[in-house]
């Protein structure tokens, strides 16, 4: 597949589903906000219920009272009006014009008692105007009257949440409050309703009923949970899109990586097995033959090419091995300063072949380390050989290698160049198996990309560390940390 056309499905799909999630978003906020607008609505509807039945009980309790005082002054004389007003019909001498006479009486009496219960219903209304503000707000609208009404009424509005209450003047003073009301009072996480008490009642005195829902937020959020399910499956797909996204160009990556490898492979294997197979030519040729001189060079050169050849395969195998876990190591106790002779004195040769010098500056006390033998030689061969394939051209090139103690269970290795050096990304990256640094128009540098894998690797199970410094056109510098034997 394309790099283009990679792109474009990450970006189509990318784009899809953010706005997918945004109007999901949008949808949960403003469910939300529709959501606390109804609950609002219907506390505030349940609190002026409950001010009106307030309202009502208080014209209830004058009316009561003023009843039961008129009753209890004029029940017995209106009584003996009432029947001393009547005239008595006997069987004997009633008639009709008689009846019609008592039925106009009893109609002016009756509209005698209505006029006095207009009057009586006249003055309770002015006793409320005048003589309700001065009663205690506690009579008026005590705490368990009040709490019944809430209750109720917020039932029938749907509303089945704890709530505290409280009752308080217009200066703030608190008349009295439910029992969880301190707890709750001031909070911003809790919106509060509040309704004015007996606002008609002419008293300069207003109180407030005033409510709070400490689960409020809870409530909102259980009556729009059904949408979270939706946001979940979605946000999943996003992230099963950025895992096959990331895994198509680690493919893609991969595929280059194999590519450049084969190629890499080829031109590594192609030059010693043509080297092998002209020295078997010349093998062919009867002078040859007959010359020790040319037979012996012929010898050296098959025998020096199939050594890197095999050489070549050995990292290839060793580092599949390992990455399998079925390697097998010998860890032993060695000396590091010997080991490192003597892949010095081989490697001096090559250095000097492009007029350059190799620096020993071994000065650590103790350099006994716990390492397979054959691998730490190969390591401290691949950092060498690195440091001679990405020299300078136009500089010749010092290689120095020092070794110390930096504490009393370490030893430290540096091996220092003054090559081409690297990139910051190129330093990221330069152990990763097959990642080879770009040397522009060079092609003389050849490898698999396996030579600073297989470093780390065995430098890791060594148990140790290593490191890289390096400055884009004034070399690198690598270094090795290993615990010390014992």
């Amino acid at each position: 597949m394309k790099r283009s056309t990679i792109w474009i499905l990450t970006i189509v799909m990318a784009l899809a589903l953010l706005g997918a999630i945004a109007m999901q978003l949008v949808y949960l906020e403003q469910m939300a906000a529709m959501r606390n607008s109804q609950f609002s609505e219907g506390v505030l509807r349940s609190l002026y219920s409950v001010s009106q039945q307030l309202e009502q009980n208080e014209t209830k309790y004058y009316l009561d009272q003023d009843l039961a005082e008129a009753e209890g002054t004029s029940a017995t004389e209106s009584f003996q009006e009432e029947n001393d007003s009547l005239p008595i019909i006997s069987q004997t001498t009633a008639g009709m014009p008689d009846l019609s006479a008592s039925l106009q009486q009893r109609q002016q009496i009756l509209k005698g008692q209505y006029l006095y219960q207009r009057s009586l219903l006249n003055e309770v209304v002015l006793q409320i105007l005048n003589q309700s503000g001065d009663r205690p707000i506690k009579e008026r609208a005590d705490s368990a009257t009040v709490s019944y009404l809430l209750t109720s009424q917020l039932a029938q509005h749907g509303i089945d949440l704890a709530y505290e209450f409280a009752v308080t003047g217009r200066d703030g003073t608190m008349a009295y409050h439910s029992q969880g009301w301190h707890s709750h009072e001031g909070s911003t996480q809790h919106d509060e309703y509040s309704q004015v008490l007996f606002a008609n009642d002419g008293s300069s005195q207003h109180y407030r009923l005033r409510v709070t829902f400490p689960a409020k937020n809870q409530y909102i959020f259980s009556s729009i949970k059904f949408v979270i399910p939706c946001l979940a499956m979605t946000l999943l797909l996003l992230g099963v899109f950025v895992y096959t996204i990331s895994l198509a160009w680690k493919q893609k990556r991969l595929s280059e990586i194999k590519n450049d490898f084969i190629n890499n492979m080829t031109h590594e294997f192609k030059t010693p097995i043509s080297s092998i197979s002209i020295a078997a030519q010349m093998l062919n040729d009867d002078s040859v033959r007959k010359s020790p001189t040319m037979l012996n060079h012929v010898a050296t050169v098959i025998n020096d090419e199939t050594k890197r050849l095999r050489f070549q395969v050995e990292k290839v195998l060793q580092l599949s091995l390992f990455d399998r876990k079925s390697g097998t190591m010998r860890l032993e106790e060695e000396d590091a300063h010997a080991n490192i002779e003597s892949v010095i004195n081989t490697f001096k040769l090559r250095v000097e072949k492009y007029g350059g010098t190799l620096t020993a500056q071994l000065l650590a006390e103790d350099p006994i380390v716990k390492v397979d033998k054959m691998h730490f030689t190969n390591v401290i061969f691949n950092l060498l050989d690195n440091a001679i394939k990405y020299r300078r051209e136009d500089v010749s090139p010092q290689l120095i290698v020092t070794t110390r103690n930096p504490n009393d269970h370490e030893l430290e290795i540096a091996i220092q160049d003054n090559g081409i050096g690297m990139k910051r990304e190129d330093v990221k990256r330069v152990f990763e198996k097959f990642y080879r640094v770009s040397t522009g128009n060079r092609h003389d540098v050849k490898g698999f990309g396996l030579g600073l894998a297989y470093v780390q690797k065995m430098i890791r199970l060594f148990g140790g560390d290593i490191s890289l410094e390096s400055e884009l056109g004034k070399g690198s510098k690598f270094t090795i940390k290993l615990p010390l034997y014992g």
